[in-house]
């Protein structure tokens, strides 16, 4: 088996390693690769539809279209109502689903939630219906293999501590039930802490492993923050582009609330840089990011 590396980081003074799973594939990489590695084992003759539902610039809506290119399945997608100007000029992980092929459908927002939850209900044996982020209990076999990764690597590094940013936490909680013998940090990037372990509980139990740190003060997910670019471009001219969405509050917590040696799981997602830097540039956070500079 071809693992993923790990690449050295050292950011203020401390030094970290960073697990490259963005580094596995250009769309299915990262935690994404991960949760969805059960339907990259399954047969392609045993579904011929994918649905599923979220934003439209979801990591995970561009990994499932990707998925179901190779697959040959067709992939239905639902959102909220977009606005004249993204449906005229799609861009970032949109315009790239589009072009992988995706189905895309909009439900008015007044009507989504209950939409969303009786698609279930007509899902018929030949169709695959996957919750918004990859939040599945089938999840959990790949998060399996990533800690034998872990375990592997870390052997003679005398590393016992991992971590990885939250959405719905379905990253984290597996890799914590997979690895005892770790501390697993996260740190919520949607909602709060509450909202996070809520979303854990629906798939199984919380282990003691799994530490949830706080953030230090309340961000709004997807809002651009100074901080949160200042810390991007930081990690960028240290030679490791992250994502904008969830790896800056993560590495903010690490750095602000832990002291040891740990193992970064990059989460992969960089594709939708392009669309938050722009909002980036529109706040004139953004600065000359090149890794010489």
């Amino acid at each position: 088996m071809i693992y993923s590396p790990l690449s050295k980081i050292t950011l203020e003074g401390r030094e970290f390693l960073v697990k490259r799973d963005d580094l596995i594939d250009p769309y299915l990489a990262g935690n994404k690769y991960r949760k969805l590695y059960t339907l990259l084992q399954t047969p392609s003759t045993t579904y011929n539809r994918l649905i599923s539902y979220g934003g439209t610039q979801s990591n995970a809506m561009l990994a499932l279209a990707a998925l179901c290119q190779k697959k040959g399945w067709s992939f239905i997608y639902y959102t909220k109502k977009l606005s004249t100007t993204q449906k005229d000029e799609p861009t970032g992980n949109y315009a790239d689903a589009l072009k992988l092929g995706m189905q895309h459908r909009e439900i008015e927002n007044d009507f989504y939630k209950e939409f969303i939850a009786s698609l279930r209900l007509h899902v018929d044996e030949k169709t695959c219906f996957v919750d918004q982020g990859g939040a599945t209990k089938e999840a959990q076999q790949g998060l399996h293999v990533l800690a034998q990764e872990i375990q592997q690597q870390s052997k003679n590094l005398h590393i016992k501590a991992v971590a990885t940013p939250s959405g719905t936490g379905t990253t984290a909680l597996f890799l914590a039930i997979a690895l005892p013998e770790y501390k697993v940090y996260t740190t919520p990037c949607i909602g709060d802490s509450l909202y996070l372990r809520e979303q854990m509980r629906a798939l199984a139990d919380i282990p003691n492993n799994l530490i949830i740190l706080e953030p230090t003060k309340k961000y709004h997910f997807a809002k651009p923050y100074r901080e949160f670019y200042d810390i991007y471009r930081v990690l960028y001219r240290k030679g490791v582009e992250f994502d904008l969405l969830y790896a800056p509050a993560m590495w903010k917590a690490l750095l602000e609330q832990t002291d040891e040696k740990i193992i970064y799981i990059h989460s992969g997602g960089v594709s939708g840089n392009k669309s938050m830097l722009a909002r980036y540039e529109k706040k004139g956070f953004v600065k000359n990011c090149s890794k010489n500079s």
